[in-house]
């Protein structure tokens, strides 16, 4: 981290801060008491304050902090002003996290690149984010999510980004915005928060953003899914009349298009597209979006279940679909939450296109009767045993549910029992 004074925390006053006024500068800033080290400050969050002892007795100092959300944004606000980095903000309603690691590793190998954790996009990880900037960074890549109005425009005013790249629009969050024109609205913080010469990368054909486009003093370039060839990890993208190729670690044409979005963003950094294929090597998306794994009998079962809303739900069916060939296709689905008063709407549509695919469907959960489920369970412990019964060798199989169902840990329970396959 870009050392910080002691006296600068000082002044901040920002709660109870021990431990390390001998020392003249702090090089680290963590919330994770395992992490910490001589010349850390360990910020006790939430629970944490139960490990305090703990980090000082690993030798680093202690604040705990009068409000953290406050705190950490003042803390990351003041390493923010010691950087010359060029920050990158990657916002929207599906992609924000793959997009965000496939840009962090095109630049890695051109610049001294930073990007988040996971997806550290909140009013806890983006300041944590911010935190691990270095002298000699030179790009830093982050996430920003939300949850309602005035969200991103808060996370803006920490990171201060100078290009901002809007992944999707789509329907989010609805019981709190209500309609995907405030998504739009909620989204178009981070350009409004952009100086004069910065940059926006958006999508070629999203008409509730065009109201946010209209600024004269930033570039505005727009990345359309036409300018994608993608069959099985090979990509050919088109971006400023140039043709980049690219080898990619993923299968799904809705990364491939997370990829231009990418693209289009490294090349706005001024970096040169005719070398971005020496990063593509580096992509490792974050888990539980898109991964694949083999199964015996020449399956498979892709866990995608990090998140879902109806966009991303389609474009992870589809893939599914296209992927399986012949095989038997199968999706695990759970609950798309926050849908708000169209929520039904929005799940018996996913179930109408998964029968079109001729995709059969187990539900997990309530909600998860609007799919029109071939099989339903109330959980994922009964999800795991209805799968065990209802999947054969051979089956193409999807994994999908918003996080706060918690079906990320089937595909492994479905790549455990499935070994009994190839011993049968």
């Amino acid at each position: 981290m870009i050392p910080v004074r002691w006296d600068e925390l000082e002044a901040l006053a920002l709660g109870r801060l021990e431990g390390g006024r001998e020392w003249a500068v702090v090089t680290g800033i963590r919330a994770d008491s395992r992490e910490v080290g001589p010349g850390d400050l360990f910020v006790a969050l939430n629970t944490g304050v139960r490990f305090v002892d703990d980090a000082r007795a690993r030798g680093a100092a202690t604040l705990v902090p009068a409000g953290q959300e406050a705190a950490l944004a003042a803390l990351a606000s003041l390493v923010r002003s010691k950087s010359d980095a060029r920050v990158v903000a990657v916002v929207g309603s599906t992609g924000k996290t793959s997009t965000k690691d496939i840009l962090g590793a095109l630049c890695a190998p051109h610049a001294a690149t930073i990007w988040s954790e996971r997806s550290l996009n909140n009013e806890i990880g983006l300041p944590l984010t911010v935190c691990r900037l270095e002298p000699e960074t030179e790009i830093l890549v982050v996430e920003m999510g939300m949850r309602g109005v005035g969200q991103i425009g808060e996370l803006c005013a920490i990171a201060r980004p100078g290009l901002v790249v809007v992944s999707h629009i789509g329907p989010e969050h609805l019981e709190l915005l209500g309609t995907v024109e405030r998504v739009a609205e909620a989204n178009a913080e981070a350009i409004a928060a952009l100086r004069a010469g910065g940059a926006a990368v958006v999508p070629a054909r999203c008409p509730e953003l065009e109201p946010y486009l209209g600024r004269a003093d930033i570039e505005i370039r727009r990345f359309d899914p036409d300018d994608v060839d993608f069959v099985d990890g090979h990509g050919r993208f088109r971006v400023d009349g140039e043709l980049v190729e690219l080898k990619l670690p993923f299968t799904q044409r809705h990364h491939a298009v997370n990829t231009l979005a990418a693209l289009h963003a490294y090349a706005a950094l001024g970096l040169p597209l005719r070398h971005a294929s020496a990063g593509a090597s580096r992509i490792r998306l974050s888990p539980w979006r898109g991964e694949e794994h083999g199964l015996p009998g020449g399956g498979f079962v892709v866990n995608d279940a990090y998140n879902a809303n109806p966009d991303s739900m389609r474009s992870a069916l589809v893939h599914l679909a296209e992927r399986a060939g012949e095989r038997r296709r199968v999706a695990i689905l759970g609950e798309m939450a926050e849908l708000g008063e169209d929520s039904e709407e929005y799940h018996r549509a996913i179930g109408e296109l998964a029968a079109k695919l001729e995709i059969e469907v187990l539900g997990v959960g309530e909600p998860a009767w609007g799919y029109r489920p071939a099989v339903w369970a109330p959980g994922v412990e009964e999800a795991v045993d209805a799968a065990r019964a209802f999947l054969r060798p051979g089956d193409a199989v999807l994994v999908k549910a918003s996080r706060a169902v918690g079906l990320e840990g089937i595909a492994a329970e479905i790549s455990n029992f499935a070994e009994a396959w190839s011993q049968s």
